[in-house]
C-alpha cells in the first residue's frame, strides 16, 4: 500500500482504539485493581481506606488469594482436550484423529500450558484473560525450509492490553471485525527492531500505585482487521459431467485441466473471509505484515464471568465481590493489632518532682525488671511530709464489643461469597465415599462457571487452529510429530499417496478436506483420572464371575497403575490388550502387528489341531466322493439295463415280465 492509504488505516484505528478504550474504561481499570488486591502486597490499601490509615499499621491477611488458588488449581487438575467431529460422518474419522494429534503436539511445542493458565488465573483474579496463536518457520535458520507451524502464545495483562471492537458480542468474539494487542517494549529494543524514534501508543488503562519503580516502556499495538475479499470462481466440467472449481490463485491447475479436456462452463463471485495484521506506533504504521494464515482474529479471549449491561461488555473474576469483607478485615485485625501493641500494664501517674532522678530506672524496668523502684519524698508548703504513691493509674486498652462481634460477622461474610472448602479438605474415617463425592461436587459448583467459559474459549482455539492449519499444513510428503490420546508420539505424512478400493491414487491426510465441528471435554488430569480408573476397575472384578472379562478389567487395571519403573508393565499389558482385540491400536501399533503376525513362528499346537482339521475335511470329502462314485454307477447300472430292455422283443419281453413276477411271489410248498 502506498503511504496515503497507510496513514489513513492508522488515523482510522487510532480513532476506533479511543472509542473502545473510553468505553471499556473503568471496567477494565476494575479488572486490573481486582487482580493488584489479590496478588500483590499492599495493595489491598489502596484507595482512600490507605489514606486513613497513615502511619499507623496496616496489616494484610489475604484470604482472597487462597480462595483463588483453590480455583486455579482445581483447574490444573482437571485441564481441558480438543477433540474434533466430522461433519460427513465416519468417513473422515481417521483424519479428525489426524487433527487432534497435531494440535496436541503444537500444545506440548509450544508450552500451550503456561498460556492457558495465565489466561485462566487473569480472568479469575480480575475477569478477563487471553492467548495468541501464531505462524513461525520450522527452521528458522534455514532460508530454503518454508515449512511452517503453530504456536499458543500468553498474552500477559490482557485486560489493559487487548481490545476488541465493540460490535462484537459473542464471548468467543467469532464475530469480531477488529481487535488490538497491546506490547510493551523498552526504548533500545523499539529502535533496534523497527529503526525509528519511540512513539507509544495511547494506553490509559494503568495503575502504579505502591509500585515504587515501573520500568520506562513504549506501546506498540498488533491490528487485526477482518476484510471481505471478493473472488471469482471458475467452474469446470469434464466428459462425464463431473464439476471442479478452481480459484484465482490455481492457474497452473487450469492450464492442465484445459489440457486434458475439462471446459469452462461458468464463473460465479464469493466473497472469501480474510484477516490482515498491521503494527503501529502511536504516530504510523511500522509494518503491514499483510495477510494471515487463516480466516479468524487468532485471539482467543476468556472470561470468568461476563454480561452486557446498558450495551457495555462487563466482567469481574472471584475477587470483586470480597474486596469490602477483605478491606474490612484487614482494618478490624489492624486496629485490633494496634490495641494488643498498647501495654496492657497499669501505669502509675506520677508528680514530675517524684521521678526526678530516677526517670532512667522508671524506663529500664521492662527490660531489666528492677525489685523495686525509687521515688522521691514530697512536701507540702509547710514543709510536712506528703504521701509518696502515684496519683492515679492508667488504664490497659479494652477491645470494644462491636468490634468482636464485626470480626465474626466478616469471617462468615468472606466464607459466604468465597466459599468454604474446610470440610471438604477434611478425611473424616466415618464418612462414606459417596458422602465424599458429595461434599467435592457442592464444592466443583462454586467453580463450574470459569470451567465452563475457559472450554469455551478452548474450543475457539480448535476453531482457529483448524483454520489455519488448512492453510500451511500443504506440503506434500511432509513428516510431522502426532502426540496420541495416550501420551505416546507418533508420525504423520501429510498428503500421502494411497490406492483405494477402485484403484485410483488419493491423499491420505489432506488437511484441506478437513471439515470438522470442535467438542472440548473437561475431565481431571491423567494422573488423577488413572487412580479413579483403577478404583472403579477393581470395583467391577468383585461383581463378574466371567473368567474373560475379570482378565480383561484385571489387564485394564494394569494398564492404568501409575508408579516408578511401571512403564514397562503397562506396555505389556497395553500389547495384550491389543491382542484381544479390547483396544484399538493405533497406526504404528497396527503396522506392527501386522509385521509380527508374518514374522511368527507357528504353533505346534495349533499346527496338530490345524492338521486333525485338514485330515477330517479330507476323510468327509473322500465320503462325499465315494458317495457320488455309488450313485454314478447306480445310474450306470439303470441306464444299460434300459439298454438291453430296449433290444429285446415284445414278445420277450413280456414273458421276462412273468418269470420275474413268479419269482416274486411267495412259494406255498415253504409256507
Amino acid at each position: 500500500m502506498n503511504e496515503d492509504k497507510l496513514a489513513k488505516i492508522h488515523q482510522e484505528a487510532r480513532a476506533e482504539f479511543d472509542q473502545i478504550q473510553s468505553a471499556l474504561y473503568q471496567e477494565r481499570m476494575n479488572c486490573l485493581g481486582d487482580r493488584r488486591f489479590c496478588s500483590l502486597a499492599g495493595a489491598q490499601w489502596e484507595g482512600p481506606l490507605g489514606q486513613q490509615f497513615e502511619n499507623k499499621p496496616r496489616f494484610e491477611v489475604n484470604k482472597i488469594h487462597m480462595a483463588v488458588l483453590r480455583i486455579i488449581n482445581e483447574y490444573r487438575n482437571n485441564r481441558i482436550s480438543v477433540n474434533f467431529v466430522s461433519k460427513e460422518g465416519e468417513e473422515y474419522d481417521k483424519l479428525a484423529d489426524t487433527c487432534a494429534g497435531l494440535y496436541r503436539a503444537d500444545e506440548q511445542d509450544s508450552g500451550a500450558e503456561e498460556a492457558y493458565d495465565n489466561a485462566f488465573e487473569e480472568a479469575v483474579m480480575g475477569g478477563f484473560g487471553a492467548w495468541r496463536l501464531r505462524t513461525e518457520y520450522q527452521n528458522e535458520e534455514d532460508p530454503e525450509d518454508e515449512k511452517q507451524r503453530i504456536c499458543i502464545e500468553p498474552i500477559f495483562d490482557a485486560d489493559n492490553s487487548v481490545y476488541f471492537d465493540l460490535g462484537a458480542k459473542r464471548q468467543d468474539k467469532a464475530d469480531a471485525k477488529r481487535c488490538f494487542v497491546l506490547t510493551s517494549m523498552t526504548y533500545e529494543a523499539y529502535k533496534a527492531e523497527f529503526n525509528d524514534d519511540p512513539s507509544t501508543w495511547p494506553k490509559t488503562v494503568t495503575r502504579s500505585q505502591f509500585d515504587w519503580y515501573t520500568p520506562s516502556v513504549v506501546y506498540v499495538a498488533e491490528y487485526y482487521r477482518v476484510e471481505e475479499v471478493s473472488e471469482q470462481i471458475r467452474i469446470y466440467k469434464d466428459f462425464n459431467g463431473e464439476e471442479e472449481s478452481l480459484g484465482p490463485d490455481e492457474l497452473d491447475e487450469e492450464e492442465e485441466m484445459l489440457a486434458t479436456g475439462w471446459k469452462e462452463v461458468r464463473r460465479k463471485k464469493v466473497k472469501t473471509r480474510k484477516v490482515r495484521k498491521y503494527i503501529m506506533s502511536g504516530a504510523k504504521i511500522l509494518e503491514d505484515c499483510g495477510y494471515i494464515a487463516g480466516k479468524n482474529i487468532p485471539i482467543v479471549p476468556v472470561y470468568g464471568k461476563r454480561w452486557f449491561v446498558d450495551n457495555v461488555e462487563r466482567c469481574m473474576g472471584h475477587v470483586r465481590l470480597a474486596k469490602d469483607a477483605q478491606r474490612l478485615k484487614n482494618m478490624q485485625l489492624s486496629k485490633l493489632g494496634e490495641i494488643a501493641a498498647l501495654s496492657a500494664v497499669e501505669k502509675p501517674i506520677m508528680i514530675p518532682e517524684q521521678v526526678a532522678g530516677h526517670q532512667l530506672m522508671w524506663a529500664e524496668d521492662n527490660l531489666k525488671n528492677y525489685p523495686y523502684l525509687l521515688v522521691n519524698a514530697m512536701t507540702d508548703a509547710n514543709g510536712n511530709p506528703m504521701p509518696g504513691g502515684p496519683v492515679a493509674y492508667t488504664k490497659p486498652p479494652s477491645i470494644p464489643p462491636s468490634m468482636a462481634a464485626l470480626l465474626q460477622l466478616t469471617e462468615v461474610d468472606m466464607q459466604e461469597i468465597l466459599g468454604s472448602p474446610a470440610q471438604g479438605d477434611k478425611m473424616v474415617s466415618h464418612l462414606s465415599g459417596k458422602t465424599v463425592e458429595l461434599i467435592q461436587q457442592r464444592l466443583d459448583m462454586q467453580t463450574f462457571i470459569y470451567m465452563s467459559n475457559m472450554a469455551k474459549a478452548i474450543k475457539r482455539c480448535g476453531e482457529i487452529w483448524l483454520s489455519i492449519a488448512k492453510d500451511i499444513f500443504v506440503e506434500e510428503g511432509r513428516k510431522m510429530k502426532s502426540i496420541h490420546e495416550s501420551g505416546k508420539m507418533e508420525p504423520v505424512e501429510l498428503l500421502k499417496p494411497v490406492v483405494n478400493d477402485e484403484g485410483e491414487i488419493e491423499y491420505e491426510n489432506d488437511l484441506s478436506d478437513a471439515d470438522y465441528d470442535i467438542v472440548v471435554t473437561v475431565g481431571p488430569s491423567s494422573s488423577t483420572k488413572r487412580q479413579a480408573t483403577v478404583r472403579a476397575l477393581t470395583d467391577m472384578m468383585t461383581l463378574t464371575q466371567d473368567p474373560e472379562m475379570t482378565q480383561v478389567l484385571s489387564a485394564m487395571a494394569m494398564l492404568n497403575m501409575e508408579g516408578e519403573g511401571i512403564s514397562d508393565v503397562r506396555d505389556y499389558f497395553r500389547r495384550k490388550l491389543l491382542g484381544m482385540g479390547v483396544l484399538k491400536p493405533t497406526e504404528a501399533e497396527a503396522q506392527e502387528m501386522a509385521a509380527a503376525a508374518q514374522n511368527a513362528a507357528p504353533d505346534p499346537q495349533a499346527q496338530y489341531l490345524q492338521a486333525a482339521s485338514e485330515e477330517a475335511i479330507a476323510r468327509a470329502s473322500k465320503a462325499q466322493a465315494d458317495s457320488i462314485l455309488a450313485v454314478a454307477k447306480a445310474e450306470e447300472a439303470r441306464a444299460k439295463t434300459t439298454e438291453t430292455l430296449s433290444k429285446v422283443s415284445t414278445t420277450d419281453q413280456e414273458r421276462i415280465f412273468a418269470l420275474a413276477d413268479r419269482l416274486t411271489q411267495p412259494n406255498p410248498q415253504m409256507q
